[in-house]
C-alpha cells in the first residue's frame, strides 16, 4: 500500500495525478473521433500550432500586461505570461483552417495538417526570436515536453471544466457525429450538416490540445490523442465502445505512468507515453484477431 500511497503525500503529485487522468481520458475521447475521421496526425499538428500561439502570446504579452482589465486579474495575468491567452484562439483558427482545406477536397488530411503544422511551428520559432532581449527568458523545454508536476490548482480547474464541457457537447452531437464519421455521403443525403460537425470536431480538438500542451508538452501531446484511440480500435467494435475503452486506457496509462515515474525518478511525461505505448503493444499481442 505504501508503494501506491507514498506519492500522494505531496500536493503537487495529487494535482498531477488528477490532471493526468483528466487530460489522458479527454485526449483519448477526442482521439477516437479524429482517428475515425482519418486525421490521426491532427494531434501533432495542433500541438505545433499551439506552440506558435504560445510564442505569439509571449511576444505580445508585455503589451497586454499594461491593460488594466488584465492587470487586475491574477488568472488573466498568468494566461498572458504563459502565452495561453493567445494560444487558444490561434490554435482554433488553425484547426478551422485545416477543416476548410479538407472541405475544399484538394488535399488529404495528413497533407493539410502537415502544411499548417510546419508553418505554425516556424512562426513560433520566429516569434520567440523577435522577443526583446530585456524580456524574461522562456523555458522552451517546458513548452515542448510539458511539466505535469508543475500543474497549478487553476490549471487543474481549467482542465476539469474543459473536460466536462467537451464531454457534454460530444454527448449532444454523438448520434449525428458517429453517422457522419462512418458514412459522410449518406449522412449528407440524410440532412446531417457534416461540414458543421467537421468544424466543431476540429475546434474541440484544438481546445483540448491547448489544455493538454500545458501538461504533456508539444512533442508528447499527440501520443495522448493517438495511442489510446489506436489501442481501443483493436479491442472494441462499435464507436461508443471504442470511445469508452480509449478513455479508460488514456486515464489508466497516465495514472500508471505517473506512479512509475515517481518511483523510478524519471521524466513523468515520457514515462506516461511509454506506458501508453506498452498498453498498445499488449493490445496488439493479445487483442482479438479480426479477419481481413
Amino acid at each position: 500500500m505504501s508503494f501506491l500511497l507514498d506519492p500522494f503525500s505531496a500536493d503537487f503529485m495529487v494535482r498531477a495525478f488528477i490532471a493526468g487522468v483528466v487530460i489522458g481520458g479527454l485526449c483519448a475521447l477526442v482521439g477516437v473521433l479524429v482517428v475515425q475521421r482519418g486525421l490521426a496526425f491532427i494531434g501533432d499538428g495542433l500541438a505545433h500550432a499551439a506552440f506558435g500561439g504560445i510564442a505569439l502570446g509571449l511576444l505580445i504579452g508585455p503589451a497586454l500586461e499594461k491593460n488594466r482589465a488584465i492587470a487586475g486579474s491574477a488568472r488573466a495575468m498568468t494566461m498572458v505570461r504563459d502565452g495561453s491567452w493567445i494560444a487558444l484562439p490561434f490554435t482554433v483558427l488553425i484547426a478551422l483552417g485545416i477543416a476548410f482545406v479538407l472541405r475544399r477536397g484538394r488535399l488529404r488530411g495528413d497533407a493539410a495538417t502537415g502544411v499548417f503544422f510546419a508553418v505554425s511551428f516556424a512562426l513560433g520559432v520566429l516569434f520567440l526570436g523577435l522577443r526583446p532581449t530585456s524580456a524574461p527568458p522562456v523555458n522552451v523545454e517546458a513548452v515542448l515536453f510539458g511539466s505535469i508536476l508543475a500543474v497549478t490548482p487553476s490549471d487543474l480547474l481549467t482542465a476539469t471544466v474543459v473536460a466536462v464541457l467537451v464531454a457534454g457537447v460530444l454527448i449532444l452531437v454523438w448520434p449525428k457525429l458517429a453517422y457522419a464519421l462512418f458514412d459522410r455521403e449518406l449522412a449528407e443525403l440524410s440532412g446531417v450538416r457534416v461540414a458543421v460537425l467537421d468544424y466543431l470536431l476540429l475546434a474541440i480538438a484544438a481546445v483540448v490540445t491547448v489544455v493538454a500542451v500545458k501538461t504533456a508538452g508539444v512533442v508528447l501531446v499527440s501520443a495522448y490523442v493517438v495511442i489510446p484511440a489506436a489501442t481501443a480500435r483493436m479491442i472494441g467494435r462499435r464507436l461508443s465502445s471504442v470511445a469508452i475503452i480509449a478513455v479508460v486506457l488514456g486515464a489508466a496509462g497516465s495514472a500508471i505512468g505517473l506512479l512509475a515515474s515517481y518511483h523510478l525518478n524519471v521524466a513523468s511525461g515520457a514515462t506516461i507515453i511509454l506506458t501508453l505505448g506498452l498498453i498498445f503493444a499488449l493490445g496488439l499481442a493479445f487483442g482479438p484477431r479480426r479477419r481481413a
